[in-house]
């Protein structure tokens, strides 16, 4: 029987790196959610131009810490912020089956 192959071999360097900064204005006031272990996140959409300004994206922001979900919960529509993190996927179990969505998990949120 043949093994699977790692696409992380942990004897060598890994260069993987998930890091993003991104710049742009926010779509709407953002949520507060308590999740069914007790804990709390923050949500909010964040609009950034495209290069070439061929159009925009609209992408899901999450806030875990205390401080970065105080950041978010005082946003403004239309506000010019800078937010730091890393992209996360999310599972869960939803009345159709497994669900997933791609969310930036915004570390660092700053105004502009």
């Amino acid at each position: 029987m043949a093994s699977k192959k790692k696409f992380v071999d942990l004897d060598e360097i890994d260069y993987s790196l998930n890091d993003c900064l991104l710049r742009g204005q926010v779509s709407a006031e953002a949520t507060d959610r308590e999740l069914p272990s007790g804990e709390h996140v923050v949500e909010f959409r964040l609009i950034v131009t495209r290069a070439e300004r061929e159009g925009v994206d609209t992408l899901d922001i999450a806030a875990w810490s205390a401080k970065s979900r105080r950041t978010a919960l005082s946003l403004k529509p239309g506000e010019w912020i800078e937010v730091a993190g890393s992209i996360r996927r999310r599972f869960w179990q939803g009345p159709a089956g497994l669900a997933s969505r791609w969310q930036v998990e915004g570390e660092s949120i700053t105004r502009l």
